[in-house]
């Protein structure tokens, strides 16, 4: 079998990187965070310079964490922008490797199969991968770091964690040099895919190192995790057999939709109704513009700072599939009501249309109007033109305009954050 060599590029702090470029700042000198003044001390920091990290502050506090005696600046989120820096970045990989061998893994974080590129360039994977990082900090001022390893796994780990202690911001690993310096390292939460969940599940069995798995019993690791085991294992020894050419082969047999958001502050029981409404009618517009029906909806309802009550969770079930609001609204509105609490705040909302099928294999049944169906359609066709043309805000429903409603405001977001436009 080919041996790969794998590079991965992760931007700092990106966000927080991004917003002290704008501003003249060295990203990795000042003290900036990047978090929306308008919301309350409770709001979640999106992204901390390096200089904040190195005071011991955690990325993804919230602003009244942070020390009364540190000064910093703060940055408004700005989506946008950092969209926008993220495919300037892009086009930075694309002089250097081809898109079919780079898996943008998120925002600010992308794999790159560097193999048959090594040869061409006459250079190690270290070096290309320090040519890139140069790129891009002289195309966009962004920092970067970098991992090399001999698989996927490896070049993830070699960035999060060895990366760090390099003077470059570059690591390698392959199999041997994984399991002599890393094998023993605790905790297990630092190594990718493991979460504190899994931490916990293994504690009691005196598992607390990736030696420790490696040379456990599998039988009793698949008795604990099934078979997600066998990526534990293999984890373990430094193994991962999956390339940048399988992700991209992938195709999932079922597909949903979901939106979800995080409420600014506790909602009553009929405003969180009125969010979920909101919700479910943009949703049905999805389906509408990407041709899909679904038969099933399930609604996620979490309660605020209640760890003693579980959150509200329920699936409703169509009698045929369907995009049609005039049918999955009333059908979201029946299981709020019914699984729902009324004497908690609500907090986040979560939806998702199941198994999303193409539309042309939409079946109706008996009871179904179709003469009403597809007037409905044509409308809901109608208004899709017109945000499309127009601006999202250029039509809108009664209920948007309610108190606590939230679809005008987030028609400006990105990701539940001010888009800076």
């Amino acid at each position: 079998m080919k041996q790969h060599i794998y590079i991965c590029i992760d931007l700092k702090s990106f966000y927080a990187s991004v917003e002290c470029v704008a501003r003249g700042l060295d990203p990795m000198t000042a003290n900036l965070v990047v978090a929306d003044p308008e919301r309350t001390e409770k709001t979640i920091c999106l992204a901390i310079t390096p200089a904040m990290k190195a005071l011991g502050i955690r990325n993804r506090c919230r602003v009244f964490e942070i020390p009364k005696h540190v000064q910093y600046v703060t940055a408004p989120p700005r989506m946008q922008k950092y969209i926008d820096t993220a495919a300037e970045i892009y086009g930075v990989y694309l002089k250097y490797i081809a898109k079919e061998d780079i898996h943008v893994y998120s925002i600010d974080e992308a794999f790159m199969d560097v193999t048959d590129y090594l040869a061409l360039y006459r250079i190690s994977a270290r070096e290309l991968g320090q040519r890139i990082m140069d790129d891009i900090y002289r195309t966009t001022g962004v920092p970067a770091a970098c991992g090399v390893g001999t698989n996927l796994y490896l070049a993830k780990i070699a960035l999060d964690i060895t990366a760090k202690h390099s003077p470059d911001f570059i690591g390698e690993l392959d199999e041997e040099s994984y399991r002599r310096t890393l094998w023993r390292r605790k905790p297990l939460t630092d190594f990718w895919r493991v979460g504190s969940g899994i931490a916990r599940r293994l504690e009691p069995y005196g598992i607390r190192t990736m030696q420790d798995i490696a040379e456990a019993d599998e039988e009793l690791l698949y008795h604990l995790f099934g078979v997600d085991a066998e990526l534990l294992i293999d984890h373990a020894w430094g193994v991962e057999p999956v390339t940048i050419a399988d992700i991209r082969k992938y195709r999932s047999h079922s597909k949903c939709i979901s939106s979800g958001q995080v409420l600014s502050c506790d909602y009553s029981y009929d405003k969180g109704l009125l969010i979920v409404k909101e919700m479910m009618d943009l949703l049905c517009l999805e389906l509408v513009e990407k041709n899909l029906v679904t038969k099933s909806v399930t609604l996620y309802a979490g309660y605020s700072n209640r760890l003693d009550v579980p959150a509200a969770h329920g699936t409703a079930s169509l009698d045929a599939e369907t995009n049609s609001d005039v049918m999955l609204i009333p059908a979201i509105t029946a299981l709020y009501k019914r699984i729902v609490n009324p004497a908690y705040g609500i907090r986040r909302v979560n939806i998702t249309c199941n198994n999303v099928v193409q539309e042309e294999y939409r079946q109706y049944n008996l009871f179904t109007d179709a003469q009403v169906l597809t007037r409905n359609h044509k409308m809901q066709e109608a208004v899709i033109h017109i945000k499309n043309r127009y601006g999202k805000d250029a039509i809108l429903k009664g209920m948007n305009y309610e108190e606590g409603a939230m679809t005008r405001e987030r028609n400006h977001q990105i990701g539940g954050h001010k888009s800076g436009e």
